[in-house]
């Protein structure tokens, strides 16, 4: 079985579980993503940390500002995304420029040239050349970038109205992912941009988002790198496959877990709540012989159904027995 085979067996099997139906999935799922992508910026900020700052306004003590707020701005941008995508809006420089505006609005910079000012915090499109990193290679010119970017746009716009399979829509998904990021169009948050673009195809295909884990960013970067360097996408999109199977197989696994475990319990509250009537009754009948079942229920807190089921259990394993009648008998515990 190939990765991509692999990956559509455990999607079945996630919708199967229904995952994906549970309470605030949606919510929590997205606020993962998020947490995900501005860790491999450097964010320190955790999922749960994220959760209070996002429903309940409080700020993650001892956490930078600056982190906080590109948490918020990468959420402001996918709720916006998430919209877009629902309404199946076309892609444009112009609309790829504001979602970028959101995600560095309070995180970005102004940036002096030759050629005039930019801000990164306003969307707009990079005025000079950068690299990958110390030593790394130079992205395209920025004069090109215009240009590549409707390039990118009217590739989008065309490739998503084929008829697709899952699996090639995932493949789609990364490749627009990788391709964006190549352009590199903004000095800053081409990254959160690349990952929010390719989250915002698979809202529109109703695919389940894919996370690049924080813990897996060394990874990302060199399948990034070693797909530029041999041009060949099938590393990238390898690389994301095995990312996705990943993250389905441990929510999977997690699931199953937590069901076994509520189930555990729930045996446990059973026998434990058994246990307790057994040795309510044996005290109430060691202090009072004559007890009747009817007392015995109101004591006890059930139905008199339920206690002449327990006293029949404790007299057949001879705990119990019953000297004289019904009416004027007692009640022996042994």
């Amino acid at each position: 079985m190939d990765s991509s085979e692999k990956l559509i067996e455990l999607i079945q099997r996630y919708k199967q579980l229904g995952i994906d139906s549970q309470i605030d999935y949606e919510k929590f799922y997205l606020y993962s993503i998020i947490t995900h992508s501005t860790a491999i910026e450097g964010s320190t900020v955790t999922e749960i940390e994220n959760q209070l700052l996002f429903d309940e306004g409080l700020s993650a003590g001892g956490k930078p500002i600056r982190e906080q707020m590109m948490n918020l701005d990468l959420k402001a941008a996918y709720e916006d995304s998430i919209r877009l995508a629902k309404s199946h809006t076309q892609f444009s420089v112009e609309m790829l420029k504001n979602l970028s505006r959101l995600v560095m609005q309070h995180t970005g910079s102004t940036y002096k040239t030759a050629l005039g000012e930019f801000s990164s915090a306003e969307g707009d499109l990079r005025l000079v050349n950068v690299t990958a990193g110390v030593g790394g290679r130079s992205y395209m010119s920025f004069q090109k970038v215009p240009e590549k970017l409707q390039e990118f746009c009217n590739w989008v716009n065309s490739k998503r109205l084929e008829m697709m399979s899952v699996a090639q829509k995932y493949d789609f998904t990364f490749e627009t992912h990788y391709r964006l990021v190549t352009i590199h169009p903004w000095a800053d948050g081409n990254g959160r941009m690349a990952r929010l673009i390719m989250n915002y195809l698979q809202f529109e295909f109703g695919l389940i988002p894919s996370k690049v884990l924080k813990e897996e960013r060394g990874a990302y970067i060199n399948a990034l790198i070693e797909t530029r360097e041999k041009d060949d996408i099938t590393i990238f999109k390898k690389f994301m496959t095995n990312q996705m199977i990943r993250t389905l197989s441990d929510e999977i696994d997690l699931f199953l877990k937590s069901t076994e475990n509520e189930n555990f319990f729930k045996e446990e509250r059973v026998v434990y709540k058994k246990v307790k009537t057994r040795d309510k009754i044996l005290q109430l009948l060691s202090a009072n012989p004559k007890h009747t079942t009817q007392k015995l229920a109101q004591e006890i807190g059930i139905t008199t159904k339920a206690v002449e089921k327990q006293l029949a259990k404790l007299k057949a394993e001879s705990l119990l027995r019953r000297d004289g009648p019904d009416k004027g008998g007692r009640w022996v515990v042994i």
